[in-house]
């Protein structure tokens, strides 16, 4: 059913001194623009803003807690900017995935927990400074980032996109 200025006034003219149900209202205002793809990146999205905003909660209190004072790589711009934009190209992939392959949900999902783990691994090992103690509290902050990014990718992308509920209230 097409929205239009005046289905729109039938269905508030309607309604006018009624109780008001805003369950009968979803039917007029799903959008039939909705597909797949704006499906599988706004969840990616999505994701990506909750994930952004647990590193970020991780990184103030893991700052506070130890005092690290390196926040070149990792700050608050930093970890806003990337965080989104990766997860919107994990959209982008989930959504080609699940779209060309035959398996792709469980390919993403695979393919996400590897990468997590290659990651992880490379997070651990990186050398940020000349200082043992600052270049393991880079770890200690550095690593667990990954890993929550990594798991809220290859789990949190494939479930929000099946859940039904997701889909209604928030995309």
């Amino acid at each position: 059913m097409e929205l239009t200025q005046k289905s729109i006034y039938n269905v508030i003219k309607y309604f006018k001194g009624k109780v008001f149900d805003i369950n009968i209202l979803k039917n007029f205002m799903e959008s039939p623009y909705q597909t797949p793809f704006s499906r599988a990146v706004l969840t990616g999205l999505f994701i990506g803003i909750a994930s952004c905003i647990l590193c970020i909660a991780y990184n103030i209190f893991f700052r506070q807690s130890t005092g690290f004072p390196l926040s070149d790589y990792i700050n608050v711009s930093s970890l806003i900017f990337a965080v989104n934009l990766l997860f919107f190209a994990l959209g982008i992939l989930y959504y080609v995935l699940i779209r060309y392959m035959k398996k792709g949900e469980g390919i993403y999902i695979a393919l996400l927990l590897a990468a997590t783990v290659y990651f992880a691994v490379k997070a651990w090992t990186l050398h940020r400074s000349g200082d043992p103690v600052l270049n393991s509290e880079f770890h200690e902050l550095f690593g667990p980032m990954v890993l929550l990014m990594g798991c809220c990718a290859a789990i949190g992308i494939p479930y929000c996109y099946h859940n039904r509920k997701f889909q209604e209230e928030v995309i």
